[in-house]
Order: C-alpha cells, then structure tokens, then sequence
C-alpha cells in the first residue's frame, strides 16, 4: 500500500471537550541530533497523556513510562519527518437500535475525528513536521460475527471518508480491507487475513487464564456482542454461550488487523480505542467524554449538555434526556432540553 499522504495542514478547531494544551515555538523541519529528538519525543507524548485511555486509571503516567512509543517518535523526529500514527478502529455502527441512531457516521464519528485531526494540529505546533494519523477502518475484518452486513460496513467507510473530506480533516487518512484485497469477496478477505495473522483459539484461551489485560478484553467484547446480538430466539445462557464463542472470533480477527497494519505501517506509533496499560505496545486513546471505558462512538451517540460538554451514552438514554436533532436530513444526535 502507498505511503500515509502528507497533505498540507489545515487550521481545524477542536471541540471544548476535547481541546488540548497548546504549545509554541514548534521544532522547525529537517533532521535532528538523537539527544534532540528523544526530548522532543517526550514533548510529543506530554500531548497524547491527558487523552490517553488507561487500563490503570490511578496509575499516574509520565512519558517515560512508555519507552516504546518514545523510541518511535523519536525516530520520526530524528529523520525529521513526519510522525505516523496508526488507529484500528471506526469499523461500522452497532447493529443495536437501542444503542445508535442509524448504520451511518454521525455527531459522534464528527467530534471524534475533529479531536483526532486536532491533536495532530498540536503536535505540528510543537514538531513542524507535524503528525498525520491512519484510521484503520476495521469493519469488514468481524463483520460475520458482529451481524454487520459488509453493504452496512461500505456505507459506514464511505460516509466516513466523506466526512473528513467534508470536515478539513487533512491530518487524518483512512484505510480498510478493500485497500488491501481490493474486490475479492469479503467472505475471502476475511479468510485470507485470518489464515495469515490469526492466534489460534487455544493460543487465547491460554491468555485469557493467564494474562489481565486479555482477559478483560475478552469480557468486553463477550458484553458488547450479548447488547448488540438483536433477534435471538433462544434462552439467555446459550447467547451468552453463543457470545463467548463470537468473542475468541473477534479478538483472532483484530489480532490479524493489527500484525496487518504494522505489516504495512512498521515505523508507526499503534494508537488503540480499547484501554491499555502503561508500557505496553499500543497507546490508548479516549476519543470522547463517556462514563464507560469501553464505549465508543459506533456503540452510542452524542448527547450535547446544557454545559456545552459531550457526552456518549446509549441512544435510548440519550433520547430521555434530550431532543433529537438532525443534520444533513439525518439523526445526528441528541441536545439537553
């Protein structure tokens, strides 16, 4: 796959949720000395820390708790180029009516990749290179275990692409399994993919017994299949059965995304929308303001307080605190009255 583009930058403003610190007097272009560039790496991450998404909260994290990610940013910055990040994620809306206002990106996609592109706009204000981040729509790669139909999947990519186009999000690019294996059925996508990157289920049933942060990964999703499973006939355990199976296929599907993408994209700084513990090889990032941990914006929609803070919460919940509001003739989200 070609390389991330480098479009020029674009002022964009960010949200009041999500603003970050601002920084002056940005390290100009070009090469810099190993020294340089490793303080500067820290600078950089200083930006990430107040949005990071941590699996230990009380946990008070200072970027030298993250030696790999300095070590990346600081080859970017040592090459004097700019910084690549990459972020799994935007995959498609849940199937669950209760939860979202539609298949398609709304209020919540909006606020998240406007925060996203932002915070690329602060580290160029820091490092003159600046920072371009790659959403790695992962959809399609666990559509089939999600009941997400690849058509819903497409629309939801596209529209997504749409938007940053829409928005001036020139800092953000997308990239999903069509980039990959171009119009091969998905069903062999899926296959190829798995067949060449998956753990096996043993291999994660192993982890689950042993490793913490698998393990609650794995009770995640088991809990976000068991919301999103819409339809079932049968009793309560043999979903939650039925579920816990569907969860192994999930984590061996986003394991193979992600040995994909740093296929592709070794050099690049791995971003996560799942909460992550200091030190380990992927970052998390909170994209916006939610009392879950674990929800996102393809999981909810947006409720706009009085305040003018966002929030992410289920539709329904949504919807007995505020009023719908609509953009562009569709469901955006939702305002206190």
């Amino acid at each position: 796959m070609p390389p991330v583009g480098t479009a020029p930058a674009a002022t964009t403003p960010v949200t009041p949720d999500t603003a970050v610190t601002p920084v002056t007097a940005a390290v100009t272009a070009g090469p810099q000395d190993r020294p340089s560039a490793e303080r500067l790496a820290a600078r950089v991450l200083g930006l990430l820390l107040p949005h990071r998404r941590a699996a230990d909260p009380e946990f008070e994290a200072r970027p030298e708790h993250f030696p790999l990610q300095l070590a990346q940013l600081a080859d970017f910055i040592a090459a004097g180029e700019p910084i690549v990040l990459t972020l799994p994620g935007f995959p498609c809306k849940s199937p669950n009516p209760a939860k979202v206002l539609g298949h398609l990106p709304d209020e919540g996609e909006r606020l998240s990749l406007t925060f996203l592109d932002g915070l690329c706009a602060e580290i160029g204000r820091l490092y003159a290179p600046g920072a371009r981040i790659l959403i790695c729509s992962d959809g399609h790669i666990f559509g089939d275990l999600i009941n997400v139909p690849d058509d819903h999947i497409d629309a939801y990519s596209d529209a997504l692409t749409a938007m940053i186009a829409r928005e001036g999000l020139t800092r953000l690019d997308t990239f999903d399994l069509r980039a990959v294996l171009g119009d091969l059925p998905y069903d062999e996508k899926r296959a190829r993919v798995h067949a060449r990157y998956a753990p096996s289920v043993e291999e994660l049933r192993e982890q689950v017994l042993t490793e913490e942060e698998t393990l609650r990964l794995y009770r995640g999703i088991t809990r976000f299949l068991t919301e999103d499973t819409v339809g079932f006939t049968g009793t309560r355990s043999a979903l939650q059965r039925e579920c816990r199976r569907r969860a192994y296929g999930v984590i061996q599907r986003s394991r193979a995304w992600g040995e994909l993408i740093a296929e592709h994209h070794p050099r690049a700084v791995r971003l996560s929308i799942h909460p992550q513990p200091a030190g380990a090889s992927k970052f998390g990032i909170r994209l916006l303001a939610a009392a879950d941990a674990w929800i996102t914006p393809w999981h909810s929609a947006v409720l706009h307080r009085t305040d003018g803070d966002r929030e992410l919460l289920r539709s329904a919940e949504a919807a007995r605190l505020g009023r719908l509001v609509l953009r562009d003739g569709r469901p955006s989200h939702y305002e206190c009255r």
